[in-house]
């Protein structure tokens, strides 16, 4: 029997009639399930599927691979396909991160052009911050609060450590820019410790979404585990020499904070040692003191309202107060806004 034969051009009509056409649109996946997004560990997800519904249940979710590159972070809301039970071996998968409220960045420096996500959809940054050993480093404080505010989130400082030093110089500098404080002190032993401020803390998230951020060894996780008993997030100590602390949260997980009025939730985040501010436009922080930006209008054209800058009207608006106090309560918020400026220009040291 004779071999039939192709020439070049039958081999390319029949792959051509053979072959798929190809497509950008995305499958709509109409049966996807909500849920919420509570820690993440080497490509796995782990979800809370029908958070504070009837069918609250977790699971283990992997993302599709539609997705691409997108990053999917505690604190998203995303929707599931496949096997969402949480039945031991199920696994899930995220096809959608539905828009997010707030996004919380950072940059490995002030000229890093990739942006880290942290978490999304948080309320409130809670800065936590020791008043001693290790020594609070306001540079660090001010970056945070910059990054918060870009976010359009609210921001808390907790300070710890107070029977070790006095919290007053720390709150007197950040109330003025619409920082709430509160503060906390640990007595007792390792095994029957006991916070004090703790019911204040737990105020000031009660009905939120926070993420707590800070200095290793500044007693995050302390209090996480005072907060959500459960959690059994692991602490440490301050190195004598450094004054550094310890990494000993190694991934951010989203916990819920029982005792609580309304649902609250807390995002525990490993302890960090710079914040870079590249995605910070410095025109934006202008707008979280509202006073100084209405007197910033009339201001020269291109003022910069830095220290340096020439006939800015923020220093006469300052110098013209009616009376001492007024005077004392417009320079520190002139002064506060003007160390942030600093930090995100990286005039200042970044420590």
């Amino acid at each position: 029997m004779a071999q039939r034969k192709y020439d070049e051009r039958d081999v390319r009509v029949r792959a051509t009639r053979g072959s798929r056409p190809r497509t950008k649109q995305r499958p709509e996946h109409a049966d996807a399930v909500s849920a919420l997004v509570t820690g993440v560990d080497r490509g796995r997800y782990t979800v809370l599927v029908d958070a504070g519904g009837p069918d609250e249940h977790r699971t283990v979710a992997m993302k599709a691979r539609e997705l691409g590159r997108d990053r999917v972070v505690p604190g998203d809301r995303v929707d599931l396909v496949g096997d969402s039970s949480g039945d031991e071996g199920s696994l899930a998968r995220i096809v959608r991160i539905t828009e997010r409220r707030t996004v919380l960045r950072r940059t490995a420096d002030d000229t890093d052009p990739v942006e880290r996500i942290i978490v999304a959809n948080a309320d409130q940054l809670v800065i936590v911050t020791a008043l001693a050993d290790p020594e609070p480093r306001t540079r660090m404080i001010d970056r945070c609060v910059a990054a918060a505010y870009d976010a359009r989130m609210d921001v808390l400082l907790a300070l710890t450590k107070s029977d070790l030093a006095d919290p007053a110089e720390l709150v007197a500098m950040y109330s003025p820019i619409g920082v709430k404080v509160v503060v906390t002190q640990t007595s007792g032993a390792k095994d029957e410790r006991v916070i004090h401020g703790l019911d204040d803390l737990r105020a000031a998230l009660d009905g939120r979404m926070s993420v707590l951020v800070g200095h290793s060894g500044v007693g995050k996780s302390t209090l996480v585990n005072a907060l959500v008993p459960d959690a059994l997030r692991a602490t440490g100590i301050v190195n004598d020499v450094t004054g550094r602390g310890r990494h000993t949260s190694t991934s951010a997980v989203a916990l819920r904070v029982p005792s609580t009025d309304e649902p609250t939730w807390v995002i525990d985040t490993p302890g960090v040692r710079s914040f870079g501010l590249a995605h910070v436009d410095p025109q934006h922080l202008l707008g979280a003191f509202a006073d100084l930006a209405e007197v910033a209008e009339e201001c020269p054209r291109g003022c910069t309202h830095a220290d340096d800058a020439p006939d800015c009207l923020l220093d006469e608006w300052v110098a013209d107060a009616p009376d001492d106090e007024t005077k004392a309560a417009r320079g520190a918020r002139l002064e506060s806004f003007r160390r942030l400026l600093a930090s995100r220009l990286g005039d200042v040291d970044r420590s």
